[in-house]
């Protein structure tokens, strides 16, 4: 399946990919970006951008800052992993305190969701 993609987000994912959080930083540089799967940061997914995409293993990444905690917010990452998940996607979320405090165990979990997929 193709996954869509919202051109207009080309220079936003861009730029995101640019100015990445410490956090998302810290888990591309130090895991994800040598990881022997390829893993996309900053994605463009439909009409949004996910932290962090596996195409083969079909797996959304993302790294949640203390923003993601509001009643508002909330509901908009559950609309967007429901729309994730709508195209087959699973979706896995990490705290930044997960990735300040838990980073070997957050590597762990990423590589125990990846692996099945290329056994």
């Amino acid at each position: 399946m193709q996954i869509p993609k919202n051109g207009n987000l080309l220079e936003r994912a861009r730029k995101l990919r640019r100015e990445m959080t410490p956090q998302e930083r810290k888990l591309w540089y130090l895991f994800l970006q040598k990881y022997p799967v390829k893993i996309y940061k900053q994605r463009i997914i439909g009409s949004y951008i996910a932290d962090f995409y596996c195409a083969s293993a079909k797996l959304v990444i993302e790294i949640d800052g203390s923003q993601h905690y509001s009643d508002d917010t909330q509901h908009k990452d559950s609309t967007r992993t429901t729309y994730f998940e709508s195209l087959g996607l699973q979706v896995i979320r990490y705290s930044n305190a997960d990735i300040n405090e838990r980073f070997d165990r957050v590597c762990e979990s990423i590589h125990q969701r990846i692996q099945p997929n290329h056994g």
